[in-house]
């Protein structure tokens, strides 16, 4: 799909309602270049946030967990969830206190998942998730065996209706605060891998796509 997602009263950000938009652009860079997700969900129990892994396959998000888990479970069923996933960019100083603030683009979804059973599909999408953490991997390492791949369940998130937000750029201070003796900017903040570090029983040369890894660029 192109275009922008469908506005919805629940996915219109209404809090400084210029930061936000429902471009499906911006919303799949942001999900290209994130590694974790947060999900929420409602359950006997009340409410729950969990943090997964997920990968954006086309105009899907998937997510997976064991079959064991019940929360994966009510998700397989079809439960209303809301996805969040966050980029952090810089920290904000500001002259005050009060306009302190953080550079940041996330996306929020809404929506309700779908169980992938198919075996030909659901090897295709696992390999989509190992491929979103570290490209290049899913063709290096061993597939999944029968027994492990009915151990996970998968599940297929349509990309239908969701926001991005986005704030950058430096302080918000008052004119009045502006000329007052106190350093306003920002602190850069970025995901950088450090050297990869091998298995001690590694009989192989680190491949170039560890050695060269990055998050930049989705």
């Amino acid at each position: 799909m192109e275009g922008e997602f469908k506005a919805t009263d629940r996915s219109t950000v209404r809090r400084v309602a210029e930061r936000g938009s429902h471009d499906r652009a911006r919303a799949y860079a942001i999900l290209d270049e994130g590694l974790v997700c947060h999900v929420g969900l409602t359950g006997s129990e009340g409410p729950v946030v969990i943090p997964m892994g997920y990968a954006r396959d086309g105009d899907d998000l998937l997510l997976h967990g064991s079959v064991a888990s019940r929360l994966m479970q009510r998700i397989a069923a079809g439960a209303e969830i809301c996805v969040g996933v966050t980029l952090l960019d810089a920290l904000v100083l500001a002259r005050s206190t009060f306009h302190h603030s953080m550079n940041y683009r996330s996306v929020v979804i809404f929506g309700r998942g779908a169980r992938v059973d198919d075996e030909a599909e659901k090897r295709r999408c696992l390999d989509r998730l190992v491929e979103h953490l570290v490209p290049g991997r899913s063709v290096e390492a061993r597939a999944p065996n029968r027994k492990e791949l009915a151990a996970t369940l998968l599940v297929r998130l349509p990309l239908e209706e969701a926001s991005v937000k986005i704030r950058s750029g430096p302080p918000s201070d008052n004119h009045a605060d502006q000329g007052l003796p106190i350093w306003a900017g920002l602190i850069p903040l970025e995901t950088t891998p450090a050297a990869a570090v091998p298995d001690e029983l590694n009989q192989v040369q680190t491949p170039a796509y560890v050695a060269n890894y990055s998050r930049k660029g989705g």
